[in-house]
């Protein structure tokens, strides 16, 4: 078989997933971030998946065994951001069926958010799970692309042709190195992003592959939902590509102190028997859950609130990264 990266529906043999700890990333809002990332793992763990939680020191590591179910298992490291999506290993199962572990270069998303330990992460968990490990210089960042195991990956624009990331490559070349390093041979570009959303635009909070060639896409709710026009640029050309387009809820209008937050069901996670997806005290929330349930019925389906976690950046996948089998 060719070297792929398996999607996230594959099985898993674990997943980590990042405890906030940096309170002027979350100003306010870090006790409940951590409540909510704590319930994220407890959750994953009690469906029967190993977890591995990520603490950054001792009373972090006491604050989250405080809050998490025994089923946990925590483990001390030195990271910044959360965001273990972008930070941590892809794991890609190689033609001879072994795993190893791509590591993209990191620049903190376009120079906006550079903190000690993320740049070292990623090789650090893919060496201690017994990885090799091939590094590129191409800036990348997890979150950035969504396969659905075939080969096909989608993208936007607005991230990874972004200068702030690789204004030496053009649109071929970040295609021959996708393919090269994560084994995708087809790229869906679609546009922007969500409006605000400070990775510029990554996939994993627009748009993600549920099935082989299967492409869940937000529907705008309510004539005041900001990300109306991009939701419906990317179903579109998702459609034009040949791609089956699942229409789902957005959570409509989020706001927090006045700025319009990146708020995304999609931003879910898919475990080995669970799926996470973040709830934003909206009006749609339980209509989002249920169309994601919909669409896996081999595995329960949650609703999570998620609006703290949400406060520093990202969602739970986005604090995630799993390990396939």
């Amino acid at each position: 078989m060719a070297m792929i990266m398996p999607p996230e529906w594959a099985p898993q043999d674990w997943i980590w997933i990042g405890f906030p700890h940096l309170a002027e990333e979350w100003p306010g809002w870090l006790e409940p971030a951590q409540e909510q990332m704590a319930d994220f793992a407890s959750a994953v763990a009690e469906s029967g998946q190993a977890v591995r939680l990520l603490v950054r020191d001792e009373a972090n590591e006491a604050r989250a065994r405080s809050l998490v179910s025994s089923k946990v298992t925590l483990e001390r490291r030195v990271y910044g951001d959360v965001w273990l999506r972008d930070t941590g290993p892809l794991v890609v199962h190689e033609a001879d069926g072994t795993r190893s572990a791509r590591r993209f270069g990191f620049n903190g998303w376009g120079g906006k958010y550079l903190m000690p330990g993320d740049m070292e992460i990623g090789a650090e968990l893919a060496r201690d799970a017994g990885l090799a490990i091939t590094a590129t210089p191409m800036i990348l960042e997890g979150g950035a692309v969504d396969g659905d195991g075939t080969g096909l990956v989608a993208t936007t624009e607005q991230c990874l042709l972004n200068p702030n990331r690789n204004p030496h490559l053009g649109r071929a070349e970040i295609e021959a190195e996708l393919a090269a390093q994560l084994g995708f041979t087809r790229v869906l570009w679609l546009g922007d992003g969500l409006i605000n959303d400070h990775t510029d635009g990554h996939v994993d909070n627009l748009a993600r592959f549920v099935a082989p060639n299967r492409l869940v896409v937000p529907e705008a709710t309510g004539k005041d939902d900001p990300n109306a026009a991009i939701y419906a640029d990317a179903a579109a050309r998702a459609a034009d590509a040949g791609v089956e387009v699942v229409r789902i809820p957005s959570p409509g209008r989020i706001e927090r102190d006045g700025r319009i937050e990146p708020a995304s069901y999609v931003n879910f996670a898919i475990t080995s028997h669970l799926v996470v997806v973040p709830t934003f005290c909206s009006p749609h929330d339980a209509e989002g859950v249920a169309a994601i349930a919909a669409l896996f019925p081999d595995r329960d389906t949650i609703g999570l609130p998620g609006e703290a976690v949400l406060a520093g950046g990202g969602g739970f996948h986005c604090a995630s990264q799993q390990m396939p089998a």
